[in-house]
């Protein structure tokens, strides 16, 4: 259960109601300060719609943060998402055999993304010599729409985590054929 109260349209000032045209509970913890809400809202919408980044990838870097950060919000709605995108069952298979290191289908790319996705999650940045390799793939621009959505969602996480975000009943399923290990 969350920690601070769900708002709804009803409850914002009509100037701020638009932030919950999209009603999913993490939205509904962040609009109790609507500047906020709007800032993170604008980093979101940049990563989700004007990102140079092929979409597939940058979800695969999203779930593996969800994966890694054991976020069960964060792995529900991206599971949802990556479906959207091009991520299908066996990318997500072959994301979980990843971060467990064992074997898997997932092409050079894919691997390649998901260990910088994984360094920047749990090492705070990539190492020199995964940079090096993201940049024999990647142009510039990319490389920073790579690292910014992998470090905008490990945020996302934190904020999930300390707000204690519950899944909303439609994201319930995707949580249950991929259920997340216990910390």
């Amino acid at each position: 259960m969350a920690r601070i109260p769900y708002l709804d349209q009803a409850d914002l000032a009509p100037e701020n109601k638009d932030l919950l045209n999209r009603v999913i509970n993490i939205t509904r913890i962040l609009v109790h300060n609507p500047d906020a809400a709007r800032a993170f809202h604008g980093v979101g919408n940049y990563i989700r719609f004007k990102s140079k980044l092929d979409p597939r990838l940058r979800e695969l870097a999203i779930l593996e943060v969800g994966w890694l950060e054991r976020s069960p919000f964060e792995w529900s709605h991206h599971v949802k998402l990556g479906y959207d995108f091009g991520v299908t069952d066996d990318d997500i298979k072959g994301l979980i055999a990843e971060a467990e290191g064992k074997p898997n289908n997932l092409d050079a790319l894919s691997k390649l993304v998901l260990k910088a996705a994984r360094e920047i999650t749990l090492d705070v940045g990539t190492s020199e010599a995964t940079f090096r390799e993201l940049q024999q793939h990647f142009p510039n621009d990319q490389l920073v729409d790579l690292i910014l959505t992998t470090a905008f969602y490990c945020a996302v996480v934190r904020i999930l985590g300390s707000f204690a975000v519950d899944v909303e009943p439609e994201y319930q399923p995707y949580l249950d054929k991929y259920p997340l290990p216990a910390k």
